[in-house]
């Protein structure tokens, strides 16, 4: 018998493991407090039919932060203390994100705008500066395309909404192949349920121009909360729509609404994607922070803070 005969073998096995793998996770528990925001009104809260974890923090303008993919509201720890002593500040995790609710059906555009537009409902709030980091950037902008009363201003960080979504395959050679496996039948689901912590360490480690940058406490908990039961389902999911991110750019030339767009010097996008997300707002300032990557809450936590309160003050 040759190695080749042992393939499907080998194949079935790991199919079979990953099965089991899966079905001995368990959900781990939401915190009862956050040691960064202690003060903080902190909990979950249904908004849109959906259960998700939120912050609310501070006296002010309300400004809305809202995450990327694979993170959570943590993101902004090193952002809120900042911010809370001239705004209020809100933030919770989207929809299959961090602690929030995993909802049945595509994980597409549609739905995390729903749950930005019902979280603005469900808290009457109203002047918003929305703030938002890659897919948050480019949920900031379809609200204010939509023309949502809500919405006043918009900071778009590294919005990602170029190249079909495949942004993050940039990243590093593991992040590539992995992404790209996940269209591949069987491989695919296999790899998501199987969610080893050294390759999504190795992910978001690609996601900051400073390692040291990422918090080693979080980078731990968001790999955990991503072990939930059912969670490579929905991730599985986003990638699928990962696409349908750059069609929302078909929506920019409506937005009336003062936008900035702030480009991590060194984030997945290129600066010819950059200037044609620029062409295509017209009421868009684009500014590039040096010595950032795609999370730029972590790498510069500082740059998002003065760009934040420079719209919330205007």
């Amino acid at each position: 018998m040759t190695w080749l005969a042992l393939v499907p073998a080998v194949v079935a096995l790991g199919l079979l493991a990953s099965f089991l793998v899966e079905a001995r996770r368990t959900a781990p528990a939401a915190p009862a407090s956050l040691a960064w925001a202690p003060e903080a009104d902190y909990g979950f809260r249904d908004v849109a039919g959906m259960r998700l974890r939120c912050l609310r923090t501070g006296r002010g303008r309300p400004v809305v932060l809202v995450h990327t993919l694979r993170t959570q509201l943590d993101l902004f720890r090193d952002v809120i203390p900042e911010l809370r002593a001239e705004v209020e500040v809100h933030a919770f995790d989207l929809p299959g994100h961090g602690y929030s609710e995993i909802v049945e059906g595509p994980y597409d555009p549609p739905l995390f705008a729903r749950a930005v537009r019902g979280y603005l409902e469900a808290l009457d709030l109203r002047d918003v500066v929305l703030v938002g980091e890659s897919i948050g950037g480019a949920l900031g902008l379809q609200l204010a395309a939509e023309h949502n009363p809500r919405v006043a201003r918009v900071v778009a960080i590294n919005a990602y909404d170029y190249d079909r979504g495949r942004g993050i395959m940039r990243g590093s050679p593991l992040s590539a192949m992995i992404f790209g496996l996940t269209a591949v039948p069987l491989l695919g689901a296999t790899v998501w349920r199987l969610r080893w912590p050294g390759a999504f360490a190795t992910i978001i480690k690609a996601s900051v121009h400073r390692p040291e940058a990422l918090p080693g406490d979080l980078v731990s908990e968001m790999h955990r909360v991503g072990n939930r039961p059912g969670h490579y389902l929905a991730f599985i999911s986003l990638i699928a729509h990962f696409e349908a991110w750059e069609h929302l750019r078909a929506l920019y030339p409506a937005i009336r609404v003062p936008v900035s767009l702030v480009y991590g010097e060194h984030d997945w996008s290129y600066p010819p994607e950059r200037d044609a997300c620029r062409a295509l707002v017209p009421t868009a300032r684009l500014e590039i922070v040096a010595g950032s990557g795609h999370l730029m809450s972590f790498d510069a936590p500082e740059a998002v803070v003065r760009h934040t309160l420079a719209a919330a003050k205007a």
